[in-house]
């Protein structure tokens, strides 16, 4: 990424240039992150493709002002960090399903070193989730307004990911490239075992730390205190409801086809 494309992304998140790539200046870009680009699978309702390279995922990020799932905005989340001086690994990650594992390569996440060494776990590609960055490795409790995290070690040298006592993912901590997502990106967007594939989420963190969701027609709103409320939309206010309260702007709704359309509230997954 050049400098002109550094100063695109940061606008379109919000943020200022830091002096230094320290821990300080990762923990408002990674909240700014969230409030700014929506954890969202409507590509794969839209009939468009997801291509896991760099410049076809900062154009439909930064340029169109989209979301996406992990592998995209993980991905140039990773792009946009690596240009402001910090060092980026890519990680494979199974997250849970009760006691079950997804597929490899289901999610991504980050491994992030900072100017002073420390090393720490960015994620903002899972929807519901930590606010700000974790340690990565630090095995006691570590709070943050998405809950009381922890990070454990795992089989084989992976770590175990727990949100409040309960497992997110397993992680694995060697180093991946772009490209050896592919697989894990292809079956999240095609398989019927996919919870991708049977639901249509766009959901983001509100500045005041609560949540937006629209799932299809229903929008579920969560305050910081966990107050909710729910509402259907009706099919003339969809669009609207995703360019004003999602920054995201479709020519078109985005339906489920082929399969009985599943409810996503403030979603946790690739």
């Amino acid at each position: 990424m050049d400098t002109a494309a550094v100063d695109a992304y940061l606008a379109r998140i919000g943020a200022d240039r830091a002096a230094a790539a320290d821990a300080e200046a990762l923990r408002v870009l990674h909240r700014r992150h969230l409030t700014a680009v929506p954890f969202e699978n409507l590509s794969i309702h839209l009939g468009q493709d997801i291509v896991l390279d760099e410049r076809p995922l900062l154009a439909k990020i930064v340029d169109d002002r989209r979301g996406g799932f992990c592998y995209e905005v993980n991905g140039t989340f990773a792009a946009l960090l690596r240009a402001l001086g910090y060092g980026v690994d890519l990680l494979a990650a199974r997250p849970y399903a009760g006691k079950r594992l997804a597929v490899p390569y289901s999610h991504m996440a980050l491994r992030v070193r900072t100017v002073d060494g420390s090393v720490w776990l960015a994620d903002v590609g899972f929807g519901k989730h930590s606010e700000y960055p974790l340690l990565l490795d630090a095995e006691g409790e570590q709070p943050d307004p998405g809950g009381v995290f922890r990070i454990v070690p795992a089989a084989d040298g992976d770590l175990d990911v727990l949100r409040d006592g309960a497992p997110e993912y397993l992680l694995d901590t060697r180093p991946r490239a772009l490209a050896d997502f592919e697989a894990g990106c292809w079956y999240n967007r095609t398989s019927p075992d996919s919870h991708f594939t049977g639901s249509l989420v766009c959901s983001r963190l509100t500045e005041d730390g609560g949540r937006r969701t629209l799932s299809g027609r229903l929008l579920v709103t969560t305050s910081a205190r966990g107050a909710r409320t729910e509402r259907e939309l009706a099919a003339d206010e969809v669009l609207d409801a995703y360019r004003e309260l999602f920054g995201v702007t479709l020519d078109r709704e985005p339906v489920v086809v082929d399969r009985a359309p599943r409810v996503v509230d403030h979603p946790a997954g690739a």
